[in-house]
């Protein structure tokens, strides 16, 4: 028996499992069992607590509900900190180590703000052939890759349709990547939903194409933060940056992470 921890990020929803002892070996097939809505939990993704090896206070592993890994997880790691917390006693301050970096958390009440490091590969008015169709999109890597498009009212938009459409593109193979279609809601907010890889559908929210949405909105409208984003799970999480240009320094994401239950599964 697995002894679990269900949480949510702004809706977007997550598995814990402590494995500071080693013990827990999920097979792709396990995690997609354990993810799945009807037979099993039911989850976006798991993460998992494991010890650091480079000097972080713990190891951040994180699976979509595919059985994938993937590098970083926004909202997942917003859970992350509160559980390590609750478990750990780790106190407001807890910093910890995934793919895409060392990742530094601080806690106020079920509030959670990330230090989410620098963005890379930022690519602004890309044309992209999608079908019949011709897109303007912007691209950029938050610990993971993200396209954002720009429309007018994302309630016509059609997320799993078009979402998988680009996250498949020739262009961003082999590996893939998440879509966010964003409308501006006036000042510095903006409203975005999200095709997430590895999901393979929209979810209600993901904290890295938050990040990514204020990141373009704020290279497009030469603004800095903070940005307001309200997600279709209907939270509204808050990303801060300083701006150089096209270069963004200081990114941090603000927003709330949820306990839900705990329980047991037969794996």
């Amino acid at each position: 028996m697995l002894r679990f921890t269900k949480m949510n990020g702004a809706g977007n929803d997550f598995v814990m499992i402590d494995n500071r002892a080693g013990e827990v070996r999920l097979s792709p097939e396990q995690i997609a069992k354990i993810c799945d809505r009807h037979r099993g939990v039911g989850a976006d993704g798991i993460l998992l607590i494991e010890p650091a090896s480079n000097g972080a206070d713990f190891r951040m592993r994180y699976y979509n509900s595919d059985g994938g890994e993937a590098e970083m997880c926004g909202n997942g790691a917003r859970c992350f900190a509160r559980f390590a917390e609750k478990i750990a006693g780790t106190g407001k301050d807890l910093s910890f180590e995934t793919p895409a970096g060392i990742i530094a958390a601080h806690l106020h009440g079920e509030l959670v703000t990330l230090n989410m490091g620098e963005p890379t590969d930022l690519q602004l008015n890309v044309t992209l052939a999608v079908g019949y169709e011709t897109k303007t999109i912007h691209f950029i890597n938050t610990g993971v890759p993200h396209v954002v498009v720009p429309v007018v009212n994302i309630e016509e938009v059609d997320v799993p349709r078009e979402g998988a459409a680009i996250r498949r593109h020739e262009m961003f193979a082999p590996k893939g990547t998440n879509v966010n279609f964003l409308e501006r809601c006036g000042g510095n907010k903006i409203a975005i939903r999200t095709y997430e890889r590895g999901v393979e559908n929209e979810t209600l929210a993901c904290g890295t194409g938050v990040v990514a949405s204020a990141l373009i909105f704020g290279a497009r409208e030469k603004t800095s933060g903070p940005i307001g984003v309200l997600v279709r799970g209907g939270s509204e999480l808050s990303v801060d940056f300083r701006r150089d240009g096209e270069h963004f320094t200081e990114v941090t994401l603000t927003g709330p992470a949820e306990f839900a239950f705990e329980g047991t599964i037969e794996i």
